[in-house]
């Protein structure tokens, strides 16, 4: 079943996103390599492509996993949230319709 999983960032996370990024990129991207990925990205905090200093205010990832309890082993286990740029994570299950 497919999962949401969204990042809720802790005010002035960038500093952390920037030094927690390659480790959080390489789980995403095991993800993709399985073909369990299906999207993921950050939210801008401002109305931009690259919010600069505004930084952002969480993150989206949809992707597969066997069970509820699996997609929120994974998501616990973020370097994002290890390393204090997530104040917190939610997981729900997730019903792709379109396209």
């Amino acid at each position: 079943m497919w999962y949401l999983i969204h990042g809720i960032d802790l005010p002035n996370s960038l500093a952390g996103r920037k030094q927690h990024r390659p480790a959080h990129l390489a789980r995403l991207e095991a993800l993709r390599d399985q073909g369990r990925l299906k999207l993921a990205g950050p939210l801008p905090a401002i109305d931009a492509e690259d919010p600069g200093p505004a930084g952002f205010t969480g993150s989206i990832i949809v992707a597969e996993f066997g069970s509820l309890e699996e997609a929120n082993a994974w998501a616990a286990d973020d370097p994002y949230l290890a390393g204090g740029v997530y104040a917190r994570v939610d997981v729900s299950p997730f019903r792709p319709v379109l396209p």
